[in-house]
């Protein structure tokens, strides 16, 4: 059964044989940011709570930075499905003020940042997986480091760690990428013609999916660095590795007084970094939407999922459970 016709049938086991009701819950506002694995999570939980939970919901298409500031100045949208910390220094303080509440974790066992290089540089140059051997045989990764884009909050880490480590003085032209397009671009372009890469990425990615990557190893990591690494006044840059990236999901104080049995959802929406990988693979290979993928998800992974309803919502998808 090729992707079309599995969202086809599930659809309309949903629609005409679940006996879902009208919508209960009212209009639920949730964020879509801009990258794969953010998309898949909005998919899933939208889903779940529009058909469980009798939800009008609302995408919203943006980044972290608008995002991030749209909460603290408007009180919505009502949830971020998937946001990493490290690019979000607004939102610890915004937590603190009681604006927005942490509901759970998006990818369980955190995001993983950092610097790499592909697999067949790896193994053709061992010693290309710690950064000071980079450092002494910049050549040996065509004398570029491929930054994070414009605008993105690993940026500041990035340029601050670069001065640490004296990237210019050792050779390594830095190049920073204006997207997460052109980043990823970079990297299949290397893959394809066999060329060194050495730059900033994350996982789960499709890239990293379709394109092994080996990390760099940047020391340990160290959180009074790290942590002043993450401000753009950093005044004393330091070497730090990176550490797992709390990756959450949150909501609004309002959002989760208001709607308290969505709000108990969504703290248990959580993703594997495996798990994610290999919805990302699938996604690549199928050629497949955010959307696809979801019903993908959802038809394999009942046990899972079902997991994080109550039972109301268990009722109203047990078609689909079956």
């Amino acid at each position: 059964m090729n992707i079309y016709s599995l969202v086809a049938g599930a659809t309309a086991m949903l629609l005409f044989g679940s006996g879902i009701a009208a919508a209960d819950c009212g209009k639920v506002t949730i964020t879509e940011m801009n990258w794969a694995s953010a998309a898949i999570v909005t998919s899933v939980s939208k889903f779940l709570m529009e058909k469980g939970y009798g939800c009008d919901v609302q995408v919203v298409q943006t980044s972290v930075a608008p995002a991030v500031t749209s909460i603290a100045e408007k009180g919505e949208p009502d949830i971020v499905t998937e946001l990493w910390i490290n690019s979000a220094p607004m939102y610890e303080k915004l937590e603190a003020e009681g604006k927005v509440v942490t509901l759970g974790n998006a990818l369980s066992d955190g995001g993983i940042g950092g610097y790499w290089i592909p697999a067949y540089l790896a193994e053709a140059h061992p010693e290309l997986t710690k950064l000071e051997g980079i450092l002494a045989h910049p050549e040996l990764v065509g004398g570029r480091f491929h930054s994070c884009p414009e605008g993105w909050g690993c940026r500041i880490v990035a340029d601050n760690l670069q001065k640490a480590w004296d990237f210019e003085g050792h050779g390594l032209k830095v190049f920073n990428h204006g997207s997460g397009e052109t980043l990823a671009a970079s990297i299949e372009v290397a893959y394809t013609n066999k060329e060194p890469w050495f730059g900033y990425y994350w996982s789960p990615t499709p890239t990293m999916a379709k394109f092994p990557l080996v990390k760099v190893d940047m020391g340990e990591y160290v959180e009074a660095i790290h942590t002043c690494n993450r401000s753009a006044d950093c005044p004393n840059p330091g070497k730090s590795g990176y550490p797992r990236d709390r990756v959450l999901t949150a909501s609004t104080s309002a959002f989760l007084e208001r709607q308290p049995d969505v709000a108990d959802l969504m703290r248990k929406v959580s993703f594997t970094n495996e798990m994610m990988n290999s919805l990302l693979k699938w996604q690549f290979d199928k050629k497949a939407t955010a959307e696809e993928t979801a019903v993908h998800f959802l038809s394999n992974h009942k046990a899972i999922w079902s997991a994080w309803l109550n039972e109301a919502a268990k009722a109203k998808l047990a078609t689909l459970l079956k």
